[in-house]
């Protein structure tokens, strides 16, 4: 298995690294009663000292972890070996855009997300894969404009809202603008994509799920009795989707010549 994708050795080694690091926080937060180490493992983030330990939580830790791992598995691994397709400029440029952007939303979470440093890794990397993706799966040049026009509007509009909030301005109506144009490329990226034999359904699959995931936790939150601090926290790793979505793209761009590309 390891042996199909061309970095998928290593790919196992970082995997493995990061789970039986997972291991031991899960064992010294049930031991010494203690989240902080779980917490950084899989959320990246200052742990929160009045949450407790409890079965629930730690579980929920836990499950965010082996999305985590999953992610730098998939990110990690690379195409199928074999000999790489061939590919113009273009696609060349577009899978660099495209890891970069995997790799940039798998950083982020150590970084301050409402700072100058973390709107540039955020929306710079997804502002390259708006120009480059949208001519690559569309349809016609019309087509190729529309979704340009939607994601600029999108990436581009939640990077000017950004701006203008960390200067103190009213972000008004831009940050609905944004959330829409986003939403819009996204459903009509995916859509061109399952149309496009170059990419496989499962990644298609995965980018649904980047889409859809989010939203449907956050709704189900309201029900469960999970501490909102918590909640919102490992709600925010189902962000590590689309790392294996972008990952994904970029991997089916370099599949390799004569071999079919497997479903999952």
């Amino acid at each position: 298995m390891l042996r199909r994708h061309r970095l998928g050795v290593p790919a196992f080694i970082v995997t493995g690294v990061y789970l039986s690091a997972l291991v031991v926080a899960v064992v010294v937060a049930l031991a010494a009663g203690d989240l902080g180490a779980l917490w950084w493992m899989t959320l990246f983030a200052v742990p929160d000292a009045s949450i407790q330990v409890t079965w629930l939580n730690v579980l929920l830790l836990t499950l965010a972890g082996l999305v985590v791992a999953w992610a730098l598995w998939e990110f990690l691994r690379g195409p199928l070996a074999g000999p790489p397709a061939e590919q113009d400029r273009e696609t060349r440029r577009l899978r660099v855009v495209l890891y970069v952007a995997a790799g940039s939303t798998l950083v982020n979470p150590f970084l301050v997300s409402w700072s100058l440093l973390g709107a540039v890794v955020t929306f710079v990397p997804m502002f390259g894969v708006v120009l480059l993706l949208s001519p690559v799966v569309g349809r016609t040049r019309r087509h190729s404009l529309i979704l340009r026009v939607c994601g600029i509007l999108g990436y581009g509009g939640a990077a000017v809202g950004l701006g203008l909030a960390l200067s103190g301005h009213e972000v008004g109506a831009l940050t609905l603008v944004a959330g829409f144009g986003s939403l819009i490329w996204n459903v009509l990226v995916l859509r061109a994509q399952w149309d496009n034999d170059r990419f496989e359904r499962a990644t298609v699959k995965y980018g649904i799920l980047a889409l859809v995931l989010p939203v449907v936790l956050t709704i189900a939150g309201g029900l469960s009795g999970v501490p909102l601090e918590v909640y919102d926290d490992v709600v925010a790793v189902a962000g590590v989707l689309a790392v294996v979505w972008l990952a994904r793209s970029a991997h089916d761009l370099d599949a390799p010549l004569a071999v079919s590309v497997p479903s999952a």
